[in-house]
């Protein structure tokens, strides 16, 4: 089976114009397909507004009770469903996911170490047969960010993780492409201008990057899954703008291509 993996990031689901764009494109999007969301900006945004204030450790969020409470209503339920209501008006028969649901994805609770994350989830499994069963159906699972560790406790896990340990479970036994989509072309060079894209990123010109502090925050967890989906039998690995989904899947050159292999880029 030739699965894609697309993953859209909170800057987009979170503007009801591009959300139904994007939502529109993907139940065109052919073949069989997943979608996982964020939805970090719409969960800061009603925490703030409750009293909690959101607190982030180089783009991961440190969740305490409180906070979990509150992105799981957030993601498990306004952006979820909403998500998957809108993807059956565009004729895309969806179902929509936490891991805990069909044990889907089950995590563990993240060792306390410099930094406590909280109740934060790292990916241990991917019941894999449950997303065959649902594909098989036509039906598009959409996951939120939320897992579970099997024990009775929800976990805020990152969406990016989620969507490259689905890609690297189903990478298996399938061929499967991964598309992380966001509210930029791809990688810059400098991220207030769109022109500066990287074509092409490898892990060492990651890390040169990352010591020059061009790349930082929210995209060090995102390339770092990238490139662990990439080196562990993903067959592709891409990044950049939504409305760029389509040219993307065709090979045309219209975002970031994460490349397992070794290259200059100067």
């Amino acid at each position: 089976m030739e699965i894609s993996v697309i993953k859209i990031g909170g800057n987009v689901i979170d503007h009801p114009e591009k959300s139904t764009r994007f939502l529109k494109l993907f139940a065109k999007f052919p073949g069989t397909k997943i979608l996982v969301h964020g939805g970090g900006v719409l969960a800061s945004r009603i925490g703030t507004s409750l009293g909690i204030t959101p607190n982030m450790h180089h783009g991961r969020r440190i969740t305490d009770k409180e906070t979990l409470d509150v992105v799981t209503m957030v993601y498990a339920g306004l952006i979820n469903k909403n998500l998957v209501a809108s993807l059956q008006a565009f004729g895309q028969n969806a179902i929509g996911l936490t891991g805990a649901d069909g044990n889907a994805i089950k995590s563990i609770k993240r060792p306390a170490g410099e930094v406590d994350y909280g109740f934060v989830g790292d990916v241990e499994s991917v019941n894999t047969g449950l997303l065959e069963t649902l594909l098989k159906q036509n039906i598009a699972p959409v996951f939120c960010a939320i897992t579970h560790d099997r024990k009775g406790q929800l976990l805020n896990t990152n969406a990016d993780t989620i969507a490259s340990e689905i890609a690297t479970a189903l990478a298996k036994k399938h061929q499967v492409k991964l598309y992380f989509c966001f509210d930029k072309t791809g990688v810059l060079m400098d991220a207030e201008n769109e022109a500066s894209l990287i074509p092409l990123i490898n892990e060492d010109i990651y890390k040169e990057l990352i010591k020059d502090k061009i790349i930082h925050s929210g995209m060090i967890p995102k390339l770092e899954n990238a490139f662990n989906a990439i080196n562990k039998g993903v067959n592709h690995v891409w990044m950049g703008l939504p409305e760029n989904l389509l040219l993307a899947s065709r090979g045309k050159n219209a975002g970031t291509i994460i490349e397992s292999l070794k290259y200059d880029l100067y």
